[in-house]
C-alpha cells in the first residue's frame, strides 16, 4: 500500500481537492494553483505535487469533483419532488438549478455566480486535457436533464433538449453582456415561455 492510497493519504487528497473545488468556483481556474491549494487545504505545499502528478492533473480532480458533487445534488433533489409538484414551473426550477448551479442569497450575488460559472465553462476550451472529462460530464448532466422531463411526463428528444439547453445558455449569455441584474430570472422566463408554448402547440 503506498501512502497516498491509506486512510490519511486518502483524507488528504481529498482534502486538497475539496480546497481546489472552494478556489475554482470563488475565483475560476487562474486560482487553482499549488500553494494556494495547498494553503487552503491547511497543507505543506508539497502535499500538492506528492498527490497529483501535474498541476493538470490538480484541475482535472477539481473540476470532476465539483461537477459529480453538482449532479449528485441535482438527483437528489429530483428524487425530492412529488410527481405531483412536477408541472412547467419546476422543470424551469430543475433546468436552472442543473445548468447555472443553485440560486445564491442576493440577485447580486446570484449575479456573480453565473457569471464566474460561465468564465468556467469557457474556459475549459482552451484546457484540451479536460475535454474528455468535460464529454463525459456533459453525457451525465443530459441523462439528468432528460430525466427532469421524463419524470414530469414530458419526454423530450435529445435534440429537444439541445435546443432548451441552447435556449438556457443563449438567455444567460445575452443577459451578461447586457449587464442585467438577474440572468437566471431572464433565462427562466424564455425558458418557461417555450415549455408553454410547446404545450400549446404540440408537434
Amino acid at each position: 500500500m503506498t501512502t497516498g492510497s491509506t486512510p490519511k493519504g486518502e483524507r488528504r487528497r481529498a482534502a486538497l481537492v475539496e480546497a481546489g473545488a472552494q478556489l475554482l468556483v470563488e475565483a475560476g481556474f487562474d486560482a487553482v494553483r499549488h500553494r494556494a491549494v495547498a494553503e487552503r487545504a491547511g497543507l505543506p505545499l508539497a502535499s500538492t505535487t506528492y498527490y497529483f502528478s501535474s498541476l493538470d492533473d490538480l484541475v482535472t480532480a477539481v473540476v470532476e469533483h465539483h461537477s459529480r458533487r453538482e449532479l449528485e445534488r441535482g438527483w437528489r433533489k429530483l428524487a425530492e419532488l412529488a410527481n405531483r409538484q412536477r408541472g412547467v414551473a419546476t422543470i424551469v426550477e430543475l433546468m436552472l438549478d442543473n445548468l447555472l448551479g443553485p440560486r445564491q442569497p442576493t440577485p447580486e450575488a446570484d449575479a456573480e455566480y453565473v457569471l464566474l460559472r460561465y468564465e468556467r465553462l469557457v474556459a475549459t476550451g482552451r484546457r484540451p486535457y479536460l475535454r474528455p472529462l468535460m464529454r463525459e460530464l456533459g453525457r451525465e448532466l443530459r441523462e439528468l436533464l432528460s430525466e427532469v422531463f421524463a419524470r414530469s411526463g414530458r419526454p423530450v428528444t435529445p435534440d429537444e433538449l439541445e435546443r432548451y439547453i441552447a435556449l438556457v445558455d443563449g438567455a444567460v449569455v445575452n443577459a451578461l453582456i447586457e449587464a442585467d441584474p438577474d440572468p437566471r430570472a431572464v433565462a427562466g422566463r424564455m425558458l418557461t415561455a417555450a415549455l408553454q408554448d410547446s404545450d400549446r402547440n404540440p408537434a
